[in-house]
């Protein structure tokens, strides 16, 4: 039949007289565009189900960062020194009037902060606090006089503990370190797959500019909208991966693969022996003697030295700063002649357990001090942006009255559309990623289901 005038167009077909009838063959989408509706969907879904979760570790995370700040101003008279002239008091001085204070504990540690404007920390064992808590008993080095104490856990003030607490786990316990792990687990594949997405989507254009700087001379509206988050994600991209992956090294389950892989390759950090050694017949040298020796091995900045539990157990000394150069070093010393009986070097440490260490300190905004601190917050506020232009761009896409369009506007059955061979490798790498990170494996097989029990239920409504 002929194109009549009503018909005739560019997207009508041409006259039967004008070419020998052909027949045509649908070509299935191969590639990139075969596959950017199953990322899409991901991205989607998961984005609306895990962003309140990275929110809420955005949240606790940026006031985490600034916890050291924090405690200076509410435990300033416990953690501060004030005016002082003159040279410290001999640390068995100022040990012995923590106890005297302090009758109640046990001596287990000392923590010398470097820093003449800080206090000298004497860590107690007290009986009835909990797990891994202790008492910290604050000392002015310049007079013995103790400054007060704090129920410290692994050596940090109680405010400290608690953001530390409420960004791991909501103050829920091992219960709430799902949450966090939840959130960890899904931020890399929301980036990669938002990058894939935005990059795409960009693909050809003449620059990167489009890419990476927000679009302008756009009304106002999705298009926009989508600009900003795009481009904000790939300026975040790379910090972004980094949180999730060192975040995720101390998880819960995905932690546990972690440690199991640095096991595997001997990458784990090294931890002094502390062997017993033979009872001598005198006293255990003072305590001042026992850093002093650390301290001519080479030691230096925040020390933390570990006293002796029982007769023949050695004296330790460690660098605990947690800044830049990083320096690890430890000794440990004969408890009646201050002979060194081993040590650990940095320099000597596996690579994996440095940068395990580098990232754990990196993470919490410590590595490089306050330009640490700002970079972390700047990343965390950026995140926040991004979700919220996320939900806003899926709540203008919610079905009207004046149109009624599907949300997402991806559909189903992707996969199927895909290659036996690029299915078998999706499959594939689901199943080692879910191994690998069971939060997130378990996470996305409960949204494939509901997937596709939502789709049996459209498809019923529409009587297919």
């Amino acid at each position: 039949m002929s194109a009549t005038p009503e018909t005739t167009g560019p997207e009508t077909a041409a006259p039967e007289t004008a070419a020998p009838e052909t027949r045509t063959h649908s070509t299935a989408p191969t590639g990139w565009a075969a596959l950017r509706p199953l990322v899409l969907r991901l991205h989607f879904y998961a984005g609306v189900l895990v962003a309140p979760f990275l929110a809420i570790a955005c949240l606790t995370g940026l006031i985490y960062v600034f916890s050291p700040q924090l405690s200076d101003a509410v435990y300033a008279d416990e953690l501060l020194v004030g005016p002082h002239a003159g040279p410290a008091r001999p640390l068995d001085e100022q040990v012995a009037a923590a106890l005297a204070t302090h009758p109640e504990g046990t001596l287990d540690s000392l923590v010398l902060p470097g820093d003449p404007d800080r206090t000298t920390g004497v860590v107690l064992d007290v009986d009835g606090l909990g797990d891994d808590l202790q008492r910290t008993v604050y000392v002015d080095p310049y007079t013995a006089q103790v400054r007060g104490s704090l129920d410290t856990w692994w050596d940090t003030p109680p405010l400290q503990t608690t953001l530390d607490s409420l960004h791991r786990n909501l103050l829920l316990g091992e219960p709430g370190r799902i949450y966090s792990e939840l959130a960890a687990s899904w931020l890399w594949a929301l980036v990669l797959g938002g990058l894939a997405l935005w990059i795409g989507k960009r693909r050809g254009r003449r620059s990167v500019r489009d890419t990476v700087v927000p679009p302008r001379g756009i009304r106002p509206g999705r298009m926009r909208i989508m600009g900003w988050h795009g481009a904000t994600g790939v300026w975040l991209a790379v910090a972004l991966l980094f949180i999730s992956a060192t975040g995720l090294t101390w998880s819960t389950y995905a932690g546990e693969r972690f440690g199991a892989i640095v096991d595997a390759v001997k990458g784990s950090t090294p931890a002094l022996a502390a062997e017993s050694v033979p009872v001598g017949a005198g006293g255990f040298i003072p305590v001042q003697e026992a850093v002093e020796r650390g301290v001519a091995t080479g030691l230096q900045g925040p020390l933390k030295v570990g006293i002796p539990a029982a007769p023949g157990s050695p004296f330790t000394v460690a660098e605990i700063a947690r800044d830049w150069p990083v320096q690890r070093d430890e000794v440990a010393l004969d408890p009646y002649t201050g002979a060194v009986t081993e040590s650990i070097i940095w320099s000597d440490f596996p690579v994996m357990a440095k940068l395990t260490r580098i990232g754990i300190l990196a993470h919490m905004g410590s590595l490089f001090g306050l330009v640490s601190q700002l970079a972390l917050a700047a990343m965390a506020l950026g995140l926040l942006c991004v979700l919220f232009w996320g939900y806003r761009m899926w709540w203008q896409r919610r079905p009207t009255r004046g149109a009624r369009r599907p949300t997402p506007p991806v559909r189903r059955g992707t996969m199927r559309a895909l290659s036996q061979p690029a299915s078998f490798a999706i499959v594939l790498g689901a199943v080692v990623v879910g191994w690998l990170l069971p939060v997130f494996g378990v996470s996305l097989l409960l949204f494939v289901a509901g997937d596709a029990i939502a789709g049996t239920l459209a498809r019923r409504r529409a009587g297919v």
